[in-house]
């Protein structure tokens, strides 16, 4: 299975963001800090992510 690495990156960001707002509406709201935490938290995961190159299948060059 090919995935791009722009397709891992999105899903990479969503599910860190995702995790950060889960533990941030524990309280049932959202403050400015846990905001900016949650969009730290996708652009960090998803940068990370889409530089780290896919690895090819063994036997395929």
């Amino acid at each position: 299975m090919k995935i791009s690495r722009f397709l891992k990156a999105v899903v990479a960001g969503l599910a860190a963001g995702a995790a950060s707002l889960a533990t941030a509406m524990n309280d049932g709201t959202v403050t400015g800090s846990e905001g900016v935490t949650a969009v730290l938290a996708v652009l960090g995961a998803s940068g990370l992510t889409w530089a780290v190159p896919n690895r090819q299948p063994k036997g395929q060059v």
